[in-house]
């Protein structure tokens, strides 16, 4: 064992137990963060427009500061953004995360000096939790690559701006410094596609280990690699022994990596924004992700089916249960107050507080009353697919809602397959009858004969790079939407199929 990996060991063990103090003290640890959000921000321009010296409940601050998206939020972080300081947290920010948004723009999301380092930490410690679980740290002394956004960073009025992933490259720990790929050069190209012949170029005959990226992203690049060399990525990367993946679902991704790679490797599931680092996968052994509950964020819940409603109840952690859609808001030190960051989550476990993501409160399909959120449609997919033996390279679901006369509207599946499947009409039978059995809204519909059985509808090798290309969404952070409750993405989609 090297000294770096016996380090590492001790290192691992030290920071366990440092989270299982607050992990095994919830509340008093939300109390405490709630505590200091609102101490810490009283002489703000948010503070002062919210009674903040007035509130020293929970109940006083649901009371005072309602539930903004970006876009309510938007005329304080204006604000922000033209350089103006103590508006939503003390003093400036670090940075400020630039993401793309559907009704915004571009939008601007700062990053403090208190929040900044809790993104950096929740990573380190994801790792460090799989040493001490497994004790395994050989791969500490291979190489590691983060497939990310361009460091490569502008001024904004006196603070920094870039994307997330590229900001947090500037973070990587020194120790760290010799074992990262690819090259600061190659990181810093914006072309996804130039980029990632680039990285294949690089790594292609190293001693590839820890390997960490948006599964799409990820899958991108070991199919460049399959190509060039004819070799399984295990075959390739013998040392390869962790995938590291956020972002999205990696269940419908599964199959594919499992054959891409040969073999199976351990996974780590990570819960990044740019809003914060919720969560991360501490167990091998356990569903869902821990929820980060010291890291400076005050966590709110709302039933996801009363959302919309004018007052919806929101719950602290407290009073959540297992097995419920959420959505979840965030105060945090980073400036953002009862923030719903647009994800419905699911916990798995109260004690200690695991979630999964379930899907995001504007993607869903609910053009006939159905509300079929995104991880039903995910688990039918996975269903599906394993009963007809086929492998999904990517998909996304849209309502059709003006079929052709006389037909029924439906719901239409556009998938991309690693081979498609001789028999379409059987799995489009296998993902229905998954998804009539997880909601009962849609086999009410499908039983009354309002809606017909969902269709299938094949993408081509590529369609759906070739749609994130078409609209500059190619690589980095960006993600394909699994649902649309419209169909923006499915007509252009099958406007390029039938090209």
């Amino acid at each position: 064992m090297s000294l770096k990996a016996f380090g590492a060991k001790v290192f691992a063990k030290r920071i366990r137990k440092k989270i299982n103090k607050w992990a095994n003290d919830p509340i008093k640890t939300q109390e405490r963060v709630f505590a200091t959000l609102i101490k810490t921000a009283q002489q703000t321009a948010f503070g002062n427009d919210h009674n903040f010296r007035d509130i020293k409940t929970y109940s006083d601050f649901a009371k005072y500061v309602p539930i903004r998206d970006y876009e309510a939020l938007k005329t304080y972080v204006n604000r922000v953004v033209e350089g103006e300081e103590n508006i939503l947290w003390p003093g400036k920010p670090l940075y400020f995360a630039k993401t793309s948004g559907t009704t915004s723009g571009a939008k601007y999301i700062p990053l403090t000096k208190e929040s900044m380092p809790t993104h950096i930490r929740a990573a380190r410690n994801a790792i460090l939790c799989y040493i001490h679980e497994t004790g395994k740290t050989d791969f500490v002394d291979g190489k590691m690559i983060f497939l990310q956004g361009s460091p490569e960073m502008e001024e904004k009025n006196g603070v920094m701006l870039g994307r997330l992933s590229g900001i947090v490259a500037h973070y990587v720990p020194k120790y760290l410094q010799k074992n990262r790929m690819p090259s600061w050069q190659t990181n810093c190209i914006d072309d996804w596609e130039k980029k990632v012949d680039a990285i294949v170029e690089e790594t292609v005959d190293q001693d590839m280990r820890v390997i960490s990226g948006i599964p799409p992203w990820v899958q991108m690049y070991f199919e460049r690699l399959q190509k060039k060399t004819n070799k399984t990525i295990g075959e390739l990367f013998k040392g390869f022994e962790l995938f590291i993946y956020g972002g999205v679902n990696f269940e419908p991704y599964k199959s594919t990596f499992e054959k891409l790679i040969g073999r199976k490797v351990a996974g780590i599931e990570l819960y990044p924004a740019s809003e914060g680092f919720f969560a991360f996968q501490d167990s091998q052994q356990e569903k869902g992700m821990l929820l980060q509950l010291d890291s400076g964020m005050f966590y709110e819940f709302v039933k996801a089916d009363t959302f919309f409603e004018e007052n919806p109840k929101r719950l602290t952690l407290a009073d959540v249960e297992t097995g419920v859609n959420y959505v979840m808001l965030i105060s945090s030190n980073a400036g953002l107050w009862a923030y719903n960051i647009g994800d419905t989550i699911q916990f798995t476990s109260t004690a200690p507080y695991r979630v999964i993501v379930s899907g995001r409160i504007k993607h869903f399909i609910s053009a006939f009353g159905e509300h079929v959120i995104g991880k039903e449609v995910d688990q039918a997919l996975k269903e599906g697919a394993d009963a007809s033996g086929v492998i999904i390279n990517d998909f996304t679901v849209a309502p059709q809602v003006n079929p052709n006369e006389g037909e029924l509207p439906y719901h239409e599946w556009f998938i991309e397959f690693q081979d498609p499947p001789k028999d379409l009409d059987t799995l489009a039978l296998k993902i229905d009858e998954s998804l009539r059995n997880q909601n009962s809204y849609y086999d009410d519909l499908i039983e009354g004969k309002i809606l017909k059985t969902l269709k299938v509808t094949i993408v081509p090798k590529d369609g759906f790079r070739n749609y994130m290309k078409s609209i500059g969404k190619l690589g980095g952070q960006n993600k394909l939407p699994r649902l649309s409750n419209d169909r923006k993405i499915a007509d252009v989609l099958t406007t390029m199929i039938d090209k």
